[in-house]
């Protein structure tokens, strides 16, 4: 799925009050964090992940798996947090702009 600037700008102003659903730690990406990431983004669409591993090419590589994985977009991500978005066919929470 391909977001405006106005869409990604309006994901990112509904994103700023979010707390981290999922915090990735020193075991760094496992299955089982994959499939809570996978949940996560179903039940809300648009999530934010605190990435606690290693340098920052690391953390970029980890972010680029996952949303290859997940087919989820990289909203934004400064320092160690990363906001995420996946909108849900069935039943879509979040409404985007034109």
């Amino acid at each position: 799925m391909i977001l405006s600037k106005r869409q990604e700008k309006f994901l990112r102003t509904l994103a700023h009050d979010l707390k981290p659903v999922i915090w990735l730690g020193q075991h760094g990406l496992t299955g089982q964090v994959m499939n809570e990431i996978e949940s996560a983004l179903a039940y809300h669409e648009l999530i934010k992940i605190k990435l606690r591993v290693g340098e920052r090419g690391e953390r970029d590589r980890i972010i680029s798996g996952i949303c290859q994985e997940t087919g989820a977009e990289n909203i934004q991500r400064i320092g160690n947090t990363v906001t995420l978005y996946r909108r849900n066919p069935d039943k879509p929470r979040i409404p985007l702009p034109a």
